[in-house]
């Protein structure tokens, strides 16, 4: 057995919930970080459901991977496989990372966006996104707290994302009503 490497790209960037040896900056490539999942569970309702983050098809993806202990291997994949793929919207996927500071490929445990499951999204107009996210809420709490969460996790890393920022000014203000 061997150890894991994880690659968070959401809220396991900040949350990640399992014991690691090693946290670093890295990059997937072929993939990009989207909200497009439908949140039934974790940020949202099926009756009103949120959005969350799903590795889609194209582009890269900065995040953070995370190096776990051979012998904590297999309860982490556990522990992941009951946060993750609560409704199944992920296919779970080794993929090449490179570790940003040495330029260094492992092959990482990725949970990568099913295109053909129900809870897909796709690519939802810049408003539609705004209003979702601004007014749903599940049991790991308020969708808007997570994307503020995963905006200020990426401000603190480094990792630059006008998109999102952008996204999180307009669910704030929607909020508020402004």
């Amino acid at each position: 057995m061997q150890d894991l490497w994880v690659f968070g790209y959401g809220s396991l960037m900040w949350r990640p919930g399992f014991a690691f040896i090693e946290r670093q900056p890295a990059r997937l490539h072929g993939y990009h970080r989207a909200f497009c999942v439908y949140s039934h569970v974790h940020r949202g309702t099926p009756e009103r459901p949120g959005l969350v983050f799903g590795l889609d098809a194209g582009g890269a993806c900065r995040g953070v991977a995370f190096r776990v202990a051979a012998h904590h291997a297999d309860e982490v994949r556990q522990y992941l496989v009951e946060r993750e793929q609560v409704t199944a919207v992920y296919a779970e996927a080794h993929k090449p990372v490179t570790l940003v500071e040495t330029g260094r490929q492992v092959e990482a445990l990725c949970f990568l966006v099913d295109r053909k499951h129900h809870q897909y999204a796709g690519r939802l107009p810049f408003e539609t996104q705004v209003a979702i996210i601004a007014g749903a809420e599940g049991q790991s709490g308020r969708n808007p707290d997570y994307l503020q969460s995963t905006v200020e996790h990426l401000h603190s890393e480094g990792i630059p994302d006008a998109g999102l920022e952008r996204l999180w000014q307009a669910v704030d203000a929607a909020q508020r009503g402004s």
